[in-house]
C-alpha cells in the first residue's frame, strides 16, 4: 500500500516546518477562506490570549510535580500539543501582519537579559559605564 504523501512526492513527516514556511501555510489557509478581513493585531492578540489561557487551563490545578509528568498522559499530551501549536499559530499570524521577525525579536530580546541580568559571577557595563553585578528575577518576563 502507498501512502498519499508518497504518491505526491513528498514525505510522510512535517512539512514546511521552519518558520517562514508556517507563516506562509497559514496565510494561504487564511486567504483561501477570505479570513483576511479578521486578522487584525487586535483580533489575532485576543485569540493568542485566549489559546494561552487555554494552555494555562490544563496546568491549573496540577501541583508542581504532577506538572512535569503531565506528557505520560496521551490524552492530555496530545493537549497540550494543540494548544501549543494554536498559540504558536496566532503568535506568527501576529507576526506577519506586524512585519516582526519573531527570530530577530526574540534574540534581541536575548541580548538584552544577558546584559540585565549577567550570570552569577560576572560583571557587565551599564549603558553609562558603570560595573553592574546583575539583578534577580525571570528575565522572561522582563
Amino acid at each position: 500500500m502507498t501512502d498519499h504523501h508518497e504518491e505526491r512526492g513528498e514525505s510522510a513527516g512535517p512539512r514546511n516546518t521552519d518558520l517562514a514556511g508556517l507563516q506562509r501555510r497559514l496565510a494561504e489557509f487564511a486567504a483561501a477562506r477570505d479570513w483576511q478581513p479578521y486578522h487584525t493585531p487586535k483580533n489575532l492578540v485576543a485569540a493568542l490570549s485566549v489559546e494561552a489561557s487555554e494552555l494555562v487551563e490544563i496546568f491549573q490545578w496540577l501541583t508542581p510535580e504532577e506538572s512535569t509528568r503531565v506528557m505520560a498522559d496521551p490524552e492530555t499530551a496530545h493537549r497540550v500539543h494543540d494548544e501549543v501549536a494554536d498559540v504558536l499559530a496566532y503568535l506568527l499570524q501576529l507576526c506577519e501582519v506586524l512585519d516582526v521577525d519573531p527570530l530577530a525579536a526574540l534574540s534581541a530580546k536575548i541580548d538584552r537579559n544577558e546584559s540585565r541580568f549577567p550570570a552569577p559571577g560576572r560583571t557587565t557595563r551599564t549603558a553609562e559605564g558603570r560595573a553592574d553585578s546583575g539583578g534577580s528575577g525571570d528575565p522572561s518576563t522582563s
